[in-house]
């Protein structure tokens, strides 16, 4: 099965690379409305796929691995890792959004109004409190 998964993996990411190979060569619009509506179609597909492959794989690895070394491991470890790394990357990913629309905003009124640097630091420092939730959800889910 693993092998299988394997195979599957390597074909999506194989097709991957030929389509966005093939749309930028034979692209003759100067708009790049073409590729940009491909790669997003392929963006789209080609995440959920390889995260379907790496829930598929992780847990069975974590179970055989577990039971070479003799304890018993259920399939919800592997669960439990990728639901950290999403709860971080998830909320780091929305962190940095925030601190550039802030942070760019900030800046615009610190160079016409300097007397305001204070506040628009809070302003920042909320956005980046983001990634600290984040960070804590993941230490809870793996204590767990």
């Amino acid at each position: 099965m693993i092998k299988n998964i394997g195979f599957l993996a390597l074909a999506v990411v194989v097709i991957t690379i030929y389509s966005g190979l093939y749309l930028l060569k034979n692209n003759e619009d100067t708009s790049k409305d073409k590729i940009k509506k491909a790669l997003k179609i392929n963006l789209f597909t080609f995440v959920p796929i390889m995260a379907m492959i790496v829930v598929l794989l992780l847990p069975a690895n974590s179970s055989a691995a577990a039971e070479a070394a003799g304890t018993a491991a259920s399939s919800a470890d592997g669960l439990k890792y990728i639901g950290a790394a999403l709860s971080t990357g998830l909320a780091t990913i929305g962190t940095g959004f925030a601190v550039g629309n802030v942070g760019s905003a900030a800046l615009g009124a610190i160079s016409e109004d300097q007397s305001i640097l204070g506040r628009t630091i809070i302003f920042v420092g909320l956005a980046e409190g983001i990634a600290i939730f984040g960070v804590i959800i993941s230490i809870m889910i793996l204590n767990a």
